[in-house]
């Protein structure tokens, strides 16, 4: 099977090198015009080079980001559609009668690049049913979540053999890419909490607070409050994506909002770029970045802290 260990690694590879990079910040129109041309696009290496090809002035990680969030717009969008019960009978047929002809070939990968839908959504589909004929009961999604993370659970060799394929050469949706998105994203929090480091800023991460019993944070609370471009910053959160104006906007109603009505102003780093419009609430006290400023000014005699987030 030609693929090998698929879109998800190169994605991580490509993010985690550029850790350390600019991300982008766009204008709603260019955001546009990458989302009109991903329409056309399949989740595999070759729509990745066309997509670099047709926009070579943005990073590799920016328009990574960009793709697997429209990407899951699309799954979104499509999902009633592909999960009647007229459609996944149809797709279990499929596969059983592609896997008879040829059990070595990647039938549920093809399959799903041929409906457009994601392989690990194709595989979820294909092995429910697969369950429901072998164990005469509808599965839990526990015991299909843990079949999908390890497919040496499936008892039949051929389906084990086929999820895994459509698993590891998913690069938007499925167990290995959740692990992925989950390890960027500690990547960019390591190295958010080495630059304040550096800049020998006292602050508490998300485990600290934690344990001073805080339930909903930010990534970062400064103990002393600093000046971004003329603004005051009491908190900062991470976000190992493209901040478009679906997720930013879900972001802001359930975290950004909550963070500033309980600890003040405060920052919101995008490490892969956002839409420019976007920065819109700074007067208001959430200002966006696509990565550490280097301009800081800080208060020696400000006497704000996580204390007085706790009054407001």
């Amino acid at each position: 099977f030609r693929g090998g260990k698929g879109l998800s690694w190169s994605w991580a590879s490509v993010l985690v090198r550029e850790s350390q990079a600019t991300g982008m910040i766009m204008s709603k129109a260019d955001y546009a015009e990458i989302a009109k041309y991903l329409e056309r696009l399949r989740p595999n290496r070759q729509s990745l080079k066309m997509l670099k090809e047709q926009f070579p002035s943005q990073s590799q990680s920016t328009l990574l980001s960009i793709f697997s969030l429209e990407y899951q717009k699309r799954m979104k969008r499509t999902h009633v559609k592909h999960h009647t019960a007229e459609a996944c009978a149809t797709y279990y047929q499929r596969y059983l009668s592609g896997v008879m002809n040829n059990a070595a070939a990647p039938v549920l990968f093809e399959l799903a690049n041929e409906m457009d839908l994601a392989p690990s959504l194709m595989a979820r589909i294909v092995l429910e049913k697969f369950l429901q004929k072998h164990d005469q009961t509808t599965p839990s999604k526990p015991v299909i979540n843990g079949m999908l993370r390890d497919p040496s659970q499936i008892p039949d060799r051929v389906l084990a053999n086929q999820v895994y394929q459509c698993t590891v050469n998913d690069c938007c949706y499925g167990p290995l890419v959740d692990c992925i998105k989950h390890a960027i994203g500690q990547e960019y929090e390591i190295l958010l909490c080495e630059k304040l480091q550096r800049k020998k800023l006292s602050f508490l991460d998300e485990d600290q607070l934690r344990t001073k019993g805080y339930d909903k944070t930010p990534d970062i609370i400064l103990e002393v409050p600093v000046a971004v471009e003329g603004h005051v910053i009491h908190w900062i959160e991470s976000k190992a994506s493209f901040g478009d104006e679906y997720s930013h906007q879900s972001y802001l109603q359930d975290q950004f909002w909550s963070y500033w009505n309980r600890f003040g102003p405060g920052l919101v780093i995008y490490w892969c770029g956002f839409i420019k419009e976007l920065d819109c609430h700074r007067e208001r006290g959430i200002l966006l970045k696509d990565c550490f400023p280097e301009d800081i000014i800080t208060f020696h005699h400000t006497r704000a802290s996580v204390d007085s987030g706790k009054k407001r």
